[in-house]
């Protein structure tokens, strides 16, 4: 690489999985330690606190032309999508999806990182350090866990498929807000194979790109939460959508991953659900 010329994806997704592997290593060797309230019922650990801290600085030293969002202390060097001194691109973390899981010593958790580039996720790392799993995807060129390719299991049924859902709303406004997750979970329970709530929408998305499981189904869209998972389901085969069907994007209201032989039947459902 001539030495002004911008990273290639490659380069860019070898700088994120080192950057997850510091990530994934924290959590292992540290306690949770001191929980920090963020509201009814919702946390941040000292080890989220550590890991956002540690990756936003080897990032900016590593590719200063880019942006950064973290979940527990927000952007530097301009927001996702708006030109500002990542001309676009900004590098979005989740340092511990699944939070509770991991205050819990429940192994369903992990770091979850993508590149947004014009508001698109064109690099994904999610890390599973107590499954020993990391899954990997650029846009265009499919999606690996540790090295080897994943796709899809392809089920084009209900009630051949197993559905993994959004954790239930917390803190204001939840009473209103979890009616339709109620509604989902009922409708989906009528129908599916199975219903899990893994409490990770990064192992919900990265499940699903692997055929653990067969959808995903999350009334919510941060982009922490789902950019680099989403990137990942899409590259593995999974229709990745909102709502009412149209390309999912950091603007949807909702985050929908399914093989498409199943994706009208799987909106019918949420389109019952958000309506009652």
């Amino acid at each position: 690489m001539a030495p002004d010329a911008p990273p290639t994806l490659d380069e860019l997704l070898a700088t994120a999985v080192r950057a997850t592997a510091r990530g994934a290593e924290l959590m292992r060797t540290r306690d949770p330690g001191q929980l920090a309230g963020k509201g009814d019922r919702d946390y941040a650990s000292e080890v989220d606190l550590a890991v956002e801290r540690d990756l936003r600085a080897f990032l900016a030293d590593a590719t200063p032309h880019i942006g950064f969002l973290g979940e527990e202390e927000g952007s530097t060097g301009g927001a996702v999508g708006t030109g500002g001194a990542g001309g676009g691109e900004q590098w979005v973390l989740d340092p511990i999806d699944g939070t509770v899981n991991f205050a819990h010593g429940v192994p369903l958790c992990g770091v979850s990182l993508a590149l947004v580039r014009d508001r698109r996720p064109v690099v994904g790392v999610v890390e599973l350090p107590f499954l020993a799993s990391r899954y990997t995807a650029t846009a265009g060129r499919g999606a690996y866990r540790d090295g080897r390719p994943i796709r899809i299991r392809g089920a084009d049924r209900l009630p051949d498929a197993l559905v993994n859902l959004g954790d239930y709303a917390v803190g204001e406004d939840a009473e209103e807000r979890n009616a339709p997750r109620f509604a989902l979970a009922a409708g989906i329970a009528r129908t599916a194979l199975r219903v899990r709530m893994l409490g990770s929408a990064a192992i919900d998305l990265v499940w699903v790109a692997e055929g653990r499981a067969d959808v995903s189904i999350a009334l919510s869209n941060k982009p922490w939460d789902m950019a680099a998972g989403t990137l990942i389901a899409r590259e593995a085969g999974a229709a990745v959508v909102d709502v009412d069907g149209t390309p999912h994007t950091l603007d949807s209201s909702a985050t929908i991953a399914a093989p498409t032989p199943l994706l009208d039947e799987v909106l019918a459902v949420v389109a019952a659900a958000v309506g009652s």
